[in-house]
């Protein structure tokens, strides 16, 4: 593995930090990318000797928007897509989960961080009938997001918001509720609120959290279900509810064991 990504951009990277571990990286590397640092390495590693179930989760975390995205593009109609927190690029991306289900889906990424940024180019692909576009935007900033957004999504049509494991980097509940609130209260009714984000209900995952936050890096808060339970407010929560990801409507034959990120689909009536 090379010490970071492959053909740089040298005024994207150069604004990337390579001293302190990355969560996006992190996660990148969980899931055998290749867009991570050493320093991504060691901190993923020493992660994953306390909580040996990570890359479980993170396998399953991907698997679960399959199936998320999958569901409202092709049983519940949805073609419009608003992916907040991307994340680093690497397999069964939403634009080609959606694209797959509904070519004529349009899908808009949002994230703030300049290795993602650089990696625009690579998520600018589309099917000719859809549309797929980045927003370099901040998750606490939603009415610039919601702004941008409306330069390729029509947000008077119901549309898919995803907020998929970046709530825990918002560190006061609170304000991330308020953010919840306002994206959800600026979609039109037959919207879906698609959402997961790692839970407090282990003890090797929350003393592998906490030795990661020790790093130096952003803080990733875990939470309570029942916390998680609060962004779904004023929503109609679809069965079976906020679960372990692998057990929201799992395929069929299949009998996946429950993990430490839960996740849920909410309609907006």
């Amino acid at each position: 593995m090379t010490d970071g990504p492959s053909t740089p951009d040298r005024e994207a990277l150069s604004k990337i930090d390579t001293t302190v571990p990355h969560s996006a990286r992190i996660w990148n590397y969980w899931m055998g990318g290749k867009d991570n640092y050493e320093v991504d390495r060691r901190a993923g590693d020493a992660y994953r000797e306390i909580a040996p179930n990570i890359e479980t989760m993170a396998k399953a975390s991907r698997a679960y928007l399959i199936r998320t995205v999958t569901f409202v593009a092709r049983d519940r109609g949805i073609r419009q897509f608003l992916d907040i927190g991307t994340g680093l690029p690497t397999y069964d991306n939403t634009h080609e989960v959606a694209q797959k289900a509904a070519p004529e889906s349009r899908v808009v990424y949002v994230d703030n961080d300049p290795l993602v940024l650089r990696h625009a180019q690579a998520l600018l692909t589309s099917t000719p009938e859809g549309v797929t576009d980045y927003i370099d935007a901040d998750l606490r900033e939603p009415d610039t997001i919601l702004e941008a957004a409306s330069g390729v999504l029509d947000l008077g049509r119901p549309l898919a918001l995803m907020l998929m494991g970046i709530l825990g980097h918002i560190q006061d509940h609170e304000e991330a509720k308020a953010i919840v609130r306002r994206l959800t209260g600026a979609l039109p009714s037959g919207s879906y609120l698609v959402h997961y984000d790692s839970t407090d209900t282990d003890e090797e995952l929350k003393r592998a959290q906490q030795g990661y936050d020790d790093t130096g890096a952003v803080p990733y808060v875990l939470r309570s279900p029942a916390q998680l339970a609060a962004y779904y407010e004023g929503l109609e929560l679809l069965e079976p509810g906020i679960v372990p990801c692998p057990l929201w409507r799992p395929e069929p034959g299949t009998s996946p064991q429950p993990t430490d990120v839960y996740g849920g689909v909410a309609y907006k009536p």
